[in-house]
């Protein structure tokens, strides 16, 4: 039976902080916080020395009907309370896989890489939504362990759980996890026209197609063509899909 202590595995057991190590902590929840606020982005900060939360915004998404103070109460048995049992699972291949991926990695770059992966959370009341999970290490340990990582939660574009991917800061190479079969491939992430941004970013604020196509100077037709293309490219059924995995995915960035 799994429990709190499989998340921790030995690859990345964290046994020692250095005084030095320490010292580079200096308030660094204090932005993170404001960001938090300022976005009203589900965040949490993990510590893998400590095995537990350092911190957990008040955006409801993450919380299951608990306070900020409960879930970091909780730790990690918040996750065998609130995530299906399946995804319990998952969550404890994707330590296993992560780690894994993460000691190939030099220690020089490790903190530049982010994970994302989906798993269902379940409420009180017993129902699930399907989320997004990133975790981005913040600080590493002298061997280059994860000490404290950052995970931004939100709705996810899926269809299921799953979907493992890495990403490297200023590269557009995905790293995909093969779950049949259990290997890394990698190709390039998806870039977006302007044009796409502009009906995503149009779309978003509750432009109508007539609506776009007027702001933009073009057809309604040209505006549904240029949809379904953008529908196609991301692999989603609608235009509020499309603006789950654009945001999701940092596609609208310059």
């Amino acid at each position: 039976m799994p429990n709190v202590n499989d998340f921790f595995t030995n690859k990345n057991t964290v046994k020692n902080i250095s005084e030095n190590q320490l010292s580079q902590l200096s308030d660094f929840l204090i932005p993170i916080e404001a960001f938090a606020r300022t976005t009203n982005s589900s965040i949490y900060v993990i510590d893998y020395n400590k095995k537990g939360f350092d911190y957990v915004s008040s955006n409801p998404l993450f919380l299951c009907g608990h306070s900020p103070s409960e879930v970091i109460e909780m730790g990690y048995e918040f996750y065998f309370k609130y995530v299906t049992q399946k995804d319990i699972e998952l969550l404890l291949k994707i330590n296993q896989v992560g780690f894994d991926f993460y000691e190939k990695i030099p220690l020089i770059e490790r903190t530049d890489y982010t994970i994302s992966y989906d798993f269902h959370l379940k409420n009180k009341e017993n129902k699930t939504i399907l989320v997004n999970q990133k975790l981005t290490p913040l600080f590493l340990a002298d061997d280059g362990k994860i000490w404290k990582a950052m995970c931004v939660i939100s709705i996810s574009s899926s269809k299921k759980s799953g979907n493992i991917k890495i990403v490297k800061k200023n590269s557009n190479i995905v790293f995909k996890y093969q779950e049949i079969g259990n290997y890394w491939s990698s190709y390039e992430s998806i870039q977006l026209t302007e044009r796409d941004k502009e009906i995503l970013f149009y779309s978003s604020r509750g432009f109508t197609i007539n609506d776009i196509a007027k702001e933009i100077f073009i057809s309604a037709n040209t505006v549904k063509f240029h949809r379904k293309k953008l529908f196609e490219k991301l692999n989603v059924s609608n235009i509020s899909e499309a603006i789950v995995f654009a945001t999701n995915n940092g596609l609208l960035q310059p």
